[in-house]
């Protein structure tokens, strides 16, 4: 787990979808980057202020509204864009999608900081740096900070997230679990995008004997499971 010296790490489920929001932190600094704010995002500031921390960074690991903000089945959740109505920070986003972070969270460009596979930021000292992950959408992403990784929808405990939704693709998300993801260490911690089993974390190393997504030997193996033909 995560030295609490060196890092603060926070996991909060909220909203009806339940979702998780992370906090990451730098305890000598006292700054913060909360990934994926979403539901209640005055709840998720007050709680960073009552922990003595100052939001500067809003981590987005994909662009779908329970995560981002935006309108979904028929309500607007409040995400990013409510968030910086009292917060002083920039959105980071993947290229790959901050055109549709645009369309469904009403940003500007002004608003975002659009990042690459293996760009890193500076959260006081510790750094984070970004893997790109397609497969639930285009520009998913996955967050590494001191072998803690928050994988959004990408990574769930012994599941990984939808591809047959638009934008998503199947072939894609088989690389991103069985060649991004499965070549970090086996110790690293896997903090998912929702709370969709009874652990609320896992490890790469677990993952790789247990998730039947990172066990397949091929891309047809895996496409064969998902219910699709290799194009």
């Amino acid at each position: 787990m995560a030295d609490t010296s060196k890092l603060y790490l926070r996991q909060a489920q909220i909203g009806p979808m339940a979702n998780f929001v992370y906090l990451v932190g730098d305890p000598a600094s006292r700054k913060l980057a909360v990934v994926d704010p979403a539901w209640d995002v005055e709840a998720i500031r007050k709680f960073a202020e009552s922990e003595g921390y100052d939001i500067e960074k809003i981590l987005i690991t994909h662009y779908h509204p329970d995560h981002l903000g935006g309108h979904m089945m028929g309500q607007n959740i409040e995400g990013s864009a409510k968030m910086l109505e009292n917060v002083k920070a920039k959105v980071y986003v993947n290229k790959h999608e901050a055109e549709g972070v645009k369309q469904v969270a009403g940003l500007s460009d002004s608003d975002m900081v659009k990042v690459d596979a293996g760009d890193t930021i500076k959260v006081g000292d510790l750094e984070l740096k970004f893997l790109h992950t397609p497969g639930h959408t285009p520009g998913s992403q996955c967050f590494l900070v001191d072998d803690n990784l928050i994988s959004g929808d990408t990574l769930f405990v012994n599941s990984c997230g939808r591809v047959d939704l638009p934008g998503s693709d199947p072939e894609a998300m088989y690389h991103s679990l069985n060649d991004t993801l499965r070549n970090l260490d086996d110790a690293t911690v896997v903090y998912p995008g929702h709370a969709y089993s009874s652990e609320s974390s896992t490890t790469i190393g677990d993952q790789k004997r247990h998730n039947m997504y990172m066990r397949f030997p091929t891309l047809d193996d895996f496409l064969d499971a998902m219910g699709y033909a290799r194009r």
